[in-house]
């Protein structure tokens, strides 16, 4: 065998391994990301109304979503611990402070000495509201069926589920996916 088939069978072999990867990412990127047939009790469809939940905020006082109402929401369930998480957090943090006509809203699913800790030295412009550190996190309610970090659910401005995604955003995915 020549040096130059030994070569072409490399790149062959490269070439496979390569494809193979980005397949199988693509697909459990889809499988990720498909919405079930239909939910499981207790957890909303797109198109329904969202679960009136009030969460306490940073300072303890109770928040309901419904006081989002009238403008949609991108609400994001969030950790500190959670790396996607922590860099997504500038991507909407952008978004809120350049899009007066949205609400972003994010809720940790830890403890609230760890998300104001966190904040602290990573402040962000939109509000953050304390979820469930335990599981299941009030993100199933919302789809989060394999509990996944970051998981962020568009809510249309008369409150129901337009979309969801699980898995951080960077900024031209989220303006896509918004639009």
């Amino acid at each position: 065998m020549s040096i130059r088939h030994v070569f072409l069978l490399i790149a062959a072999i490269v070439a496979a391994g390569v494809a193979g990867f980005l397949l199988a990412r693509q697909l459990r990127e889809a499988r990720h990301n498909a919405e079930p047939a239909a939910p499981p009790p207790g957890v909303v469809a797109i198109g329904d109304r969202r679960p009136d939940l009030s969460l306490p905020d940073l300072s303890g006082a109770a928040v309901p979503l419904s006081r989002f109402d009238g403008k949609p929401v991108l609400l994001n369930f969030w950790a500190s611990w959670c790396p996607p998480c922590v860099e997504e957090m500038p991507v909407l943090d952008a978004f809120a402070r350049e899009n007066p006509d949205w609400h972003v809203v994010g809720i940790a699913v830890e403890p609230a000495d760890a998300a104001r800790d966190y904040l602290a030295d990573h402040p962000v412009a939109y509000p953050i509201l304390i979820g469930s550190s335990d599981s299941p996190d009030e993100s199933l309610r919302f789809g989060n069926t394999r509990g996944v970090l970051p998981y962020t659910v568009l809510i249309g401005a008369d409150g129901r589920i337009v979309k969801r995604h699980a898995g951080a955003f960077d900024r031209a995915e989220l303006d896509a996916w918004v639009r």
